[in-house]
């Protein structure tokens, strides 16, 4: 898949599920990861979004749909693919595109956003998606040159509040600024409802993933349910 090829129209409008699964978790498997992207694209998943190299590589071979790629290193700061290195990992794993933190927030290898996503569009034929919590994140990751725009950092990097549910003024603020990059919703889109809502709120496309492919989360809202 070169998703440069096709000007992003596999993505207007649809659904991108993100499949992830944490270290002690009984579905921490690429393996296991790269069948529920399959069994997401089955379901209507116009693309899938997958953490780590090696579920890039299974999910890659699994699926005819575009891969966004990550690598989460950390759990602080800027951890969502942090640098260069890691994003040239995720490319040569299969990633049609690689997400990688957006915000303008001092990365660990010293380089700019703008370095980094020059980086990439060197060394690769990835594009990239660049992770932003803000408005003014999302302006500089345009003109630092990220292909796409996503949510993802929302209420996670210390700009805007943590919403309940996706950041739907956030959103609709991205996509009057008319940055001319694809908007990705990305973030506590726990809900069709949800989901449509942050398409009418300006979304080129939508990432929902923990309410489709993480059973411990899901299995806990119910629970809470029954116990309140």
């Amino acid at each position: 898949m070169t998703l440069k090829m096709t000007n992003f129209d596999a993505l207007k409008g649809q659904l991108v599920v993100s499949a992830q699964a944490y270290p002690g978790e009984p579905m921490r498997d690429p393996r296991t990861m790269a069948q529920i992207a399959a069994a997401a694209v089955t379901g209507g998943a116009a693309a899938i979004r997958v953490q780590g190299i090696a579920d890039i590589q299974f999910a890659r071979a699994a699926v005819e749909v575009p891969v966004i790629g990550l690598w989460k290193d950390g759990h602080d700061g800027v951890f969502i693919t942090p640098t260069l290195r890691h994003a040239l990992s995720c490319a040569s794993a299969g990633a049609d595109i690689v997400a990688i933190d957006g915000t303008r927030r001092p990365r660990p290898d010293g380089l700019t956003l703008a370095e980094t996503i020059e980086g990439i569009h060197a060394n690769s034929n990835s594009l990239v998606m660049a992770d932003c919590g803000s408005l003014d994140d999302a302006v500089a990751a345009a003109e630092a040159g990220a292909d796409l725009i996503g949510t993802t950092l929302a209420g996670y990097s210390g700009e805007r509040p943590k919403t309940d549910g996706p950041d739907l003024e956030l959103i609709a603020e991205i996509a009057a600024a008319n940055l001319g990059k694809p908007l990705i919703a990305e973030g506590r889109i726990h809900s069709p409802a949800q989901a449509r809502a942050a398409m009418d709120a300006g979304a080129f496309a939508v990432v929902v993933g923990t309410a489709i492919t993480h059973p411990s989360t899901i299995t806990g809202w119910f629970k809470a349910a029954l116990d309140a």
